[in-house]
């Protein structure tokens, strides 16, 4: 007998599977519109959703709202921005750091600390930026392994003495605060060896005790109303940095030139009407911006090609604020100012670096701004 052979017809095969595709797809869509309808998806999503801002450290407050769950992509969204515009202005090294030992915190719904950061006090570094915290609770002091206080552009408007008590603290940035007054105490922290108090507006004298800080490397305390150089500053034997700017300095002290291991030093934006011979003794001082619109007076030496000097003589014109009834609008329009100013002359400098290589007759800065 021979083989028998079995033939079908391909198209009723055909037909048959695409019948079958679309009784699928139908209860597939029927289904998703059953879900859609469907009590139990509204709160699967909103147990989702606060699970997620619970990750992400959300307030309840932000997102519940008598008794109702914003379930808005768009506040997640904004969060999810400011995290990573801190990271962003993070050094490049933040990746190398434990984050067990790291906390961190953004964002203008913060008013207070978290009740659980008193628990925490194994942490190294703070990390606390463009909140309306005001206050630096006492507890700080229990921190004795804090290396870093980093508080930028908050509301702060005191610091506790207990920050004294920080004896491994090693950098503070308190910068576009609303300080009044640097607590005496921070001069019993032996190792720090950063302090920026810029941005402050108001902050008129460093306490003498601040002599004591012998490690201290870097000074910024520009934006504020110091009248003459502090007597503190000029005992840090170590100081290489020293941003004075845009305060209302008229003079400079004689003995400016203990800061012998100073080398780069801003004052633009002052009152200056001279630079005392003094200065001539700096003898690592390679950068000196001062504001050339009252200098009248100028060591001729501190331009000679010989130093190793980068002059930069930054003219600026003043600024009318405009008036307007609330007082707190002119504040913040000059905090504002201010930052950008200290942005500006930042990439400034950054570009000056840059320029290391190239011939010593370029090396003498003539540049003017208005702002």
């Amino acid at each position: 007998m021979g083989h028998k052979v079995v033939v079908f017809d391909i198209s009723v095969i055909r037909a048959l599977w695409e019948t079958r595709v679309k009784k699928h797809k139908a209860w597939q869509k029927k289904e998703a519109e059953r879900l859609e309808k469907s009590a139990l998806e509204k709160i699967k999503e909103e147990w989702n959703f606060v699970a997620e801002c619970r990750r992400k450290g959300i307030p309840q407050a932000v997102y519940c709202k008598n008794g109702f769950i914003d379930t808005s992509v768009r506040l997640l969204d904004k969060i999810e921005r400011n995290t990573l515009t801190r990271q962003s202005s993070l050094p490049k090294d933040r990746g190398k750091r434990s984050s067990a030992f790291v906390f961190e915190l953004s964002g203008e719904h913060w008013t207070e600390l978290p009740d659980s950061l008193k628990e925490q006090t194994h942490l190294r570094e703070w990390h606390i930026s463009n909140t309306l915290i005001q206050i630096i609770p006492t507890y700080i002091e229990l921190f004795q392994a804090m290396r870093i206080l980093d508080l930028p552009k908050n509301q702060i408007s005191h610091l506790p003495a207990e920050i004294g008590c920080l004896k491994n603290l090693k950098e503070l940035n308190v910068s576009f605060n609303y300080l009044k007054s640097i607590p005496p105490e921070l001069g019993d922290c032996e190792n720090l060896e950063r302090l920026d108090c810029s941005g402050n507006l108001e902050l008129m004298e460093l306490p003498f005790e601040l002599s004591n800080l012998k490690q201290v490397t870097f000074v910024d305390i520009s934006a504020n109303k110091f009248s003459s150089v502090p007597i503190c500053v000029l005992r840090m034997s170590n100081l290489q940095w020293l941003d004075i700017s845009s305060n209302n300095l008229t003079d400079l002290p004689q003995d400016i030139d203990r800061l012998e291991e100073l080398q780069s030093f801003l004052l633009y934006k002052n009152k200056l009407t001279y630079l005392p011979y003094s200065m001539l003794n700096l003898k690592k001082l390679t950068l000196l911006v001062v504001s050339g619109d009252h200098l009248v007076e100028l060591p001729t030496a501190l331009c000679d090609s010989s130093t190793p000097l980068k002059f930069v003589s930054l003219m600026d014109n003043p600024i009318d604020n405009a008036q307007c009834e609330d007082g707190n609008e002119i504040v913040e329009s000059e905090r504002d100012r201010q930052h950008f100013d200290k942005e500006v002359m930042k990439a400034y400098i950054e570009d000056l670096k840059e320029r290391e290589s190239v011939p010593s007759y370029t090396t003498k800065v003539s540049f003017s701004l208005q702002l």
